[in-house]
């Protein structure tokens, strides 16, 4: 019985730890879904402030992640990922408890940015760990494994957080704190470190300390310069939708969490199936067109009148979310040094935080402006401009390593699967 469980919970094509990583940020994603879709509705009710003061707690809250991340990120070269990963996922654990005692507009000043910046430092662990302990031609798809146990989570949180807020609030936030805390037992007992793997004489790293040669490396910034356009419009949509269907269109919070909850069914049950085919061809033009696929969603957002039509706009923006996320994270994880690859990982983790900041400011001004579903229209257009930009990067793929999605310079064959 013992063997078949372990068989099923970690099959033979990867290494357990991998395995490890895809169950634990599943159940990490699990709980932080039960509130992070609703904490716009909850801070709205709660403070009755304008949607522009909500954005600008969120842009805060994303200044500071920025900030945070550019600082953990070179810790994580220098001392190890797991022991940052453990403090986080405990301090995030504490927050959540906190924040269903918040009732002032400067406790969630304070709160946003902690919330934002644990979760971040779990991913970029999880992530550099990857990046150390598989090869380059295989890292897409164990991204993509850990994008379905992340989406899992996704889609069991909203569904299940949409019914627990309508009985408390304050039950999810200590159903997520909690379990926050039971990953964090699981990572102490059970993950290994993975720095020696990525770079046995790290501590030479110590000679090149900061992101000198990162900030020089133009392939990267232009790729996660045109990263950023789209997570700007996918910020808008999942800070700011849940408000505007309910406002606007009366589709309360239990529904909606079956809209969000439909992008992480698709993720789940297509996303390593679209990524080995996608695998297939080189990445900027993969890139380029999940893009504009989230044009076509964000599009489809302006138009929607009900349920069905948002529904709709969620699954063709997610077959973009598909292609676009684990063709992308695989690029950055090739093109980063082993000895800097949590800067590079932080690095690309911070256009998330800064389409965070960025996007739910520039929707909500949309909003208070023009009109509602503006906010969505200015995401179509942010999501135009970042796939013509992919296309026209193109040609300056290595043909050499297109197969792990690699710019010149090719690095790391050496990595293990």
């Amino acid at each position: 019985m013992i063997t078949k469980l372990s068989a099923l919970l970690f099959p033979p094509q990867y290494k357990p730890q991998i395995w490890l990583l895809f169950w634990g940020t599943l159940f990490s994603s699990t709980g932080n879904a039960l509130i992070w879709p609703f904490l716009t509705i909850y801070i709205r009710e709660q403070l009755d402030i304008s949607l522009t003061t909500i954005t600008l707690l969120f842009t805060f809250q994303s200044v500071t992640g920025f900030v945070a991340t550019a600082l953990v990120s070179p810790i994580m070269d220098r001392l190890g990922r797991k022991k940052p990963m453990i403090l986080a996922l405990i301090t995030s654990s504490i927050t959540m408890i906190v924040m269903s005692h918040a009732w002032a507009l400067w406790h969630w000043a304070l709160l946003l940015p902690l919330y934002t910046v644990q979760n971040t430092v779990f991913r970029i662990g999880s992530y550099t760990m990857i990046a150390d302990m598989v090869k380059p031609d295989r890292r897409s798809e164990v991204y993509a494994l850990l994008r379905m146990g992340d989406n899992v989570g996704i889609a069991a949180g909203p569904t299940l957080g949409g019914f627990l807020v309508t009985v408390s609030y304050a039950l999810s936030f200590y159903l997520a704190g909690g379990v926050q805390i039971v990953i964090a037992v699981f990572m102490i007992r059970m993950i290994g470190e993975t720095l020696l793997d990525a770079a046995p004489d790290a501590g030479a790293v110590l000679a090149q300390p900061g992101y000198g040669p990162l900030l020089h490396d133009q392939s990267f910034l232009m790729t996660w310069g045109l990263y950023i356009l789209v997570q700007i419009a996918n910020a808008m949509v999942f800070v700011l939708l849940g408000l505007y269907v309910k406002e606007n269109f009366g589709i309360p919070e239990n529904r909606y969490g079956f809209i969000v909850g439909a992008n992480a069914v698709m993720v789940v049950t297509l996303q390593y199936s679209v990524t080995r085919v996608s695998d297939r061809y080189r990445a900027l033009p993969v890139i380029a067109l999940g893009a504009l696929l989230y044009a076509v969603g964000m599009g489809v957002f302006g138009m929607a009148g009900g349920f069905v039509m948002f529904l709709a706009g969620m699954v063709i923006l997610t077959l973009g979310e598909l292609l676009l996320v684990p063709t992308a994270t695989a690029l950055v994880a090739n093109i980063a040094p082993p000895d800097m690859r949590a800067r590079y990982m932080g690095t690309f983790s911070l256009s998330f935080r800064i389409g965070a900041g960025i996007g739910p400011v520039v929707g909500g001004v949309l909003s208070d402006t023009i009109a509602p579903a503006a906010t969505w229209y200015g995401g179509m257009v942010a999501c135009v401009l970042a796939a013509a930009g992919f296309w026209l990067l193109r040609d300056r793929l290595n043909p050499e390593c297109a197969a792990s999605y690699q710019l010149v310079p090719c690095v790391d064959a050496n990595s293990e699967s």
